[in-house]
């Protein structure tokens, strides 16, 4: 199983929207910790283009923290949601250190 890249930085709230390296357009967070079909891959996140959303499930788009390179908005913060994004963390540090 492979996991993405730089697991020590904290994942971003879901409504986030990033450009991508070398991407013209912007893609809105919409999920975790996806396993893409057909393999053993994790995927950090899952997006959907921007500001159109999602139109269709083969549409989505997986990527990792490591292709981010800018923060164009950050979702909304609260306290259910860094509990969740904390734990979300943890268990993916654990699962990418049993795996390396």
């Amino acid at each position: 199983m492979q996991v993405g890249d730089n697991m020590n930085e904290k994942f971003l709230p879901v409504g986030s929207v990033v450009l991508l390296k070398e991407a013209t357009r912007g893609i809105v967070i919409i999920g975790y910790s996806v396993v893409e079909e057909g393999s053993q891959k994790i995927w950090d996140y899952l997006g959907a283009a921007y500001p159109i959303g999602v139109i269709s499930p083969d549409k989505n788009l997986l990527f990792n923290r490591n292709q981010i390179d800018k923060v164009l908005f950050e979702g909304y913060k609260d306290k259910d949601e860094e509990k969740f994004l904390n734990a979300l963390t943890e268990s993916m540090n654990k699962i990418y250190s049993n795996h390396k």
